[in-house]
């Protein structure tokens, strides 16, 4: 069978409920919408972090973030270590089995050469490697109160490039579309890598225009992620033009929830922002509660699955390393992979035979919170609804078949799947810092 193409395109800071097919009634994402009809749209697909670095390195290794060596979002400044320069990627996987792979876009694992995205198996790379950039000047600014001076940040592989005046957004979608034009002799790997929906909150005026009907806070993010729609959009053409659409898998999803920093807003105000959407769900990013780290997911493959599917087992970013090989014929086990293990599941017998979700329970830790969800039981300990708003009570327990948003606390009632839930994450949690990288 012929090798698929593979497509990861990745948002920041995207919520569950802001996308036209997961039923926001103000963004409008015809082109994502477009890919889900033709694909499937998950309702309980998982980011392994609220956060960004280690959601991505997950994203990257098919493990759990502590046991990839990321557990927390990495700093800023030149030279930083990063993702362990042993740990094998998804590109650092694929290539030996004949796979061209490029990045573009953010990185934030590493801005040290041995743990830049060139050193982590991706033939082309350009974008930036810290956590966020201005749109327009792409320079770093968020680091003052760490010691950390404004810098700029784009590259091309290990040099510095400058683009000034470009949109950020529309920089990788060009890149994405060249990447696949140039790509037609041998199987690719492309990692879109969207620095969208993050602060700061830019927009070019056209897709401000489009939502000038909408408070400032929402028009804004409905901006943004139109943006990366129309950078979708653009991908597929370049797919289809190519004559391989058919022959790709897309991945869509977003590192962790949205962001309800007072950084978001423009105006100097210190308001908790709330121009992102999670949906019915609890909390923001960096919340173990499903707001934080629930995400809209679709998965598409022409000629692999049926279209139009909504599949509610539960999976997660850890999950696509291992079903991305497993589609492309590797052997997980072998090559640069041998003795490694995975703490990802491929989905490919759970999609293709209808086999239930590898997952028995999934586990997340976070600054102290630890969560589980096992079956429809989800248990949160010391939980918090962004960085800093606590929630009073320590021990939450929910049933997410009758409160998908976690609004009844179940603890007092059920104290026996407390205290076996509260057992096996705290053991867990023990495991995965004893055979961390």
């Amino acid at each position: 069978m012929k090798q698929p193409n593979l497509i990861v395109i990745y948002c920041d800071d995207l919520g569950y409920g802001d996308l036209g097919c997961y039923g926001s009634d103000t963004v409008k994402t015809p082109h994502l919408d477009g890919v889900a009809d033709e694909g499937i749209r998950f309702t309980n697909w998982y980011s392994n972090s609220p956060v960004c670095s280690p959601s991505r390195a997950s994203l990257l290794t098919g493990k759990y973030p502590a046991r990839a060596g990321v557990g927390e979002i990495l700093g800023a400044k030149r030279g930083s270590h990063g993702l362990p320069a042993d740990e094998v990627t998804l590109a650092k996987a694929l290539k030996p089995a004949g796979y061209r792979t490029a990045l573009y876009g953010k990185w934030h694992l590493g801005l040290s050469e041995e743990t830049s995205p060139n050193a982590h198996g991706f033939d082309e790379f350009f974008g930036f490697k810290a956590g966020c950039v201005d749109f327009y000047s792409h320079i770093f600014y968020w680091g003052q109160a760490h010691g950390v001076n404004p810098l700029h940040d784009l590259w091309e592989n290990e040099t510095e490039v400058w683009e000034n005046g470009r949109y950020m957004t529309e920089l990788i979608t060009e890149r994405s579309v060249d990447f696949i034009q140039r790509s037609r002799e041998a199987p690719f790997f492309l990692f879109a890598s969207y620095n969208a929906p993050h602060y700061p909150m830019h927009a070019p005026q056209e897709y401000m225009d489009r939502f000038a009907h909408l408070p400032w806070d929402r028009q804004v993010m409905a901006a943004m992620i139109a943006a990366v729609d129309d950078g979708v959009g653009e991908i597929v053409r370049a797919l289809k033009q190519a004559g391989c659409y058919e022959d790709t898998v897309i991945f869509f999803s977003s590192d962790n929830g949205p962001s309800s920093e007072s950084r978001n807003w423009l105006d100097g105000t210190e308001d908790v922002y709330y121009g992102g959407s999670a949906g019915i769900f609890r909390g923001h990013k960096a919340s173990l509660f499903e707001g934080g780290i629930r995400e809209p997911a679709i998965l598409s493959w022409p000629n692999g699955w049926e279209g139009g599917q909504v599949r509610d087992e539960v999976a997660a970013m850890m999950d696509i390393a291992p079903t991305f090989l497993d589609l492309a014929g590797v052997d997980p086990a072998a090559g640069h992979l041998q003795g490694v293990a995975l703490d990802g599941s491929s989905l490919k017998e759970m999609l293709q035979m209808r086999e239930p979700s590898p997952h028995k329970q999934l586990f997340w830790e976070y600054q102290g919170q630890l969560a589980v969800r096992e079956g429809d039981w989800k248990l949160v300990l010391n939980g918090k609804l962004d960085f800093d708003r606590v929630v009073p009570d320590q021990i939450h327990l929910s049933d997410l078949s009758r409160d998908p948003g976690e609004r009844s606390n179940l603890a007092d009632r059920y104290p026996e799947i407390v205290e076996r839930l509260s057992r096996d994450v705290r053991d867990w949690y023990e495991e995965v810092q004893r055979h961390g990288s």
